[in-house]
C-alpha cells in the first residue's frame, strides 16, 4: 500500500507492526543461537530483561484497553473511528509501539542476544518510524485535522 493513496481510509502502513517486531526479534534470536555473543552479564540481563517485559506488557494492555473503550480499530489497515487521547495515550502517541519496543528489548536482554538488541532493533525502529508511524501521523492529521495537531503538541511520539 502506498502512503500516497489518500483515498483509502487507513494509513497505508508497510506491514503489521507486530510482524515487524516479531520478524526482527526472531531473526536476531536465531542469529544469537548460531553465533552467541553475550553482551550483558547474566544477572544484569535478568535484572534488565524482566522489568522491560513487564512494563511492555502493562503499557500494551493499557493501550489496547483504551482503544477498545474508545471503540476504534487497533488494526492499522482499518479506519480509525476516533482519536484516543486517554490512558497511556496521554504520555505517548504510540503506547502500543512503545510496548512492543520494551518487549523486544526485554526478550533480547533475557536471551542476551547482541544481534537482536544492538544490530536489529535500530533497523526495526527506523522501519517503524518511516513505514508506520509517519504514515499514521499523516493519516490522522488528514482525518482529525486540528484536533490531532493539538494532541500531537501535547503528547510526544514516544515518551
Amino acid at each position: 500500500m502506498s502512503d500516497e493513496n489518500h483515498n483509502a481510509d487507513n494509513p497505508g502502513v508497510i506491514a503489521p507492526p507486530p510482524l515487524i517486531y516479531a520478524g526482527a526479534l526472531l531473526a536476531g534470536l536465531l542469529a544469537n543461537r548460531r553465533y552467541h555473543i553475550p553482551f550483558l552479564p547474566r544477572p544484569l540481563a535478568r535484572t534488565l530483561g524482566w522489568p522491560l517485559v513487564a512494563c511492555g506488557l502493562a503499557i500494551g494492555l493499557l493501550g489496547e484497553r483504551e482503544m477498545r473503550r474508545a471503540e476504534t480499530n487497533t488494526n492499522p489497515y482499518k479506519p480509525a473511528t476516533t482519536l484516543v487521547t486517554g490512558g497511556p495515550f496521554r504520555f505517548t502517541r504510540n503506547p502500543l509501539y512503545l510496548s512492543m519496543t520494551l518487549l523486544y528489548g526485554g526478550i533480547s536482554a533475557l536471551a542476551n542476544a547482541l544481534s537482536a538488541a544492538l544490530l536489529l532493533l535500530p533497523i526495526v525502529l527506523h522501519l517503524m518510524r518511516r513505514g508506520v508511524i509517519e504514515r499514521e501521523e499523516r493519516y490522522l492529521a488528514r482525518k482529525f485535522g486540528d484536533v490531532y495537531l493539538q494532541y500531537k503538541v501535547k503528547a510526544p511520539r514516544w515518551i
